[in-house]
């Protein structure tokens, strides 16, 4: 399990808590379970600039792999799919740069009662998708 988000503003027993779930959890191979806890895509981005600033990279020599490692989770992949639910239709400021490539599946279902049947249809779905990446 990996936690994403601002841990600072979490009590001490938290953010302990936190780290000995990351830490227990960190040789699992098979998956990797991302939560973002208190987590807005929009400070994250604002964040990664100002450790652009900070790190002194001047204009010019800002690219996207200088950017996107000063993410909040660079090693995170960027999802293939994000399944939306409860019937919104907007991506609330979620991933904002990791999810730029990212399927999109809006459910009406509410997350209390996303199951194994929403589940199922959410990927038929992405699987009868053509994937276009556009230009990167």
């Amino acid at each position: 399990m990996r936690f994403v988000g601002r841990r600072d503003r979490c009590s001490p027993s938290i953010r302990q808590l936190i780290e000995d779930t990351e830490r227990d959890t960190a040789a699992n191979a098979a998956l990797t379970l991302w939560i973002c806890f208190d987590y807005g895509g929009r400070s994250e981005l604002v964040e990664a600039a100002r450790s652009l600033v900070r790190d002194g990279i001047a204009a010019d020599d800002v690219t996207e792999d200088a950017f996107a490692a000063r993410l909040s989770a660079p090693d995170m992949p960027e999802p293939d799919l994000v399944i939306r639910t409860s019937g919104e239709q907007r991506i609330s400021n979620f991933l904002l740069w990791q999810t730029a490539y990212s399927e999109y599946v809006f459910m009406p279902t509410l997350w209390p009662d996303f199951g194994e049947e929403p589940l199922r249809k959410a990927l038929a779905e992405y699987a009868g998708r053509r994937r276009r990446f556009g230009v990167r």
